[in-house]
């Protein structure tokens, strides 16, 4: 028995020090919720995120460095922004990084160090207004970017924000000819007796965070 009190703390030990906690989310919302059961992919993932104010932010995976580098290059020649290398760098390495800003305050917001960008209030990427959606263009370099691969693109709005920012987002995937996206929701067991929960029950899929 001693033996093997000393081998299960070992073990736990070994899981305590080896696990890697979920990291806290750079932009913080309360999703609407449904009984959908689908996981959200983790890769090629282009975010666009509603708060509850209706501020629109756009992010890609933490994974995609050479895709985000492709994006801010494309957005800082076609928007002549002047970003430096080091601001750059910025977008592309930080895994938490994601734009909430007018163009004309993106390069202020790159010069942060990147461990500062977490507390920033932005001011939203504006949407509302069709002639001047700067959304489109960030979807537009996401989309030559992620060219000759797939694309996954999520929408991520707070249960609180309003049709008009939920509309510019829309208008902005249209625009680039991007038609299907998958939106994220705070996923709820099924209604007991529903075909969705005999379902779920038969072939053991349960619904998970």
């Amino acid at each position: 028995m001693t033996a093997m009190c000393d081998v299960a703390f070992l073990l736990l030990s070994f899981f305590i020090l080896a696990t890697k906690f979920k990291p806290p989310e750079a932009l913080s919302v309360t999703t609407p919720s449904s009984v959908s059961s689908k996981i959200a992919p983790d890769g090629n993932v282009v975010m666009v995120t509603m708060d509850r104010l209706g501020k629109v932010y756009f992010s890609i995976s933490a994974k995609n460095t050479a895709e985000k580098e492709t994006i801010i290059d494309q957005i800082n020649t076609s928007k002549n922004l002047g970003l430096t290398d080091a601001e750059k760098k910025t977008f592309s390495n930080n895994a938490a990084s994601y734009i909430g800003v007018p163009f004309s305050q993106v390069k202020s917001l790159l010069d942060r160090n990147p461990a500062d960008l977490k507390g920033v209030v932005m001011a939203g990427i504006p949407t509302v207004d069709s002639t001047n959606n700067e959304l489109r263009d960030w979807v537009a370099a996401a989309v030559a970017a992620f060219q000759g691969s797939k694309m996954n693109i999520l929408v991520k709005g707070d249960d609180a924000a309003t049709y008009p920012a939920f509309s510019g987002v829309i208008w902005a995937f249209k625009k680039n000819d991007q038609l299907k996206f998958q939106l994220i929701t705070s996923p709820i067991p099924a209604p007991p007796g529903s075909e969705l929960d005999k379902r779920q029950t038969r072939e053991g899929n349960k619904v998970v965070d």
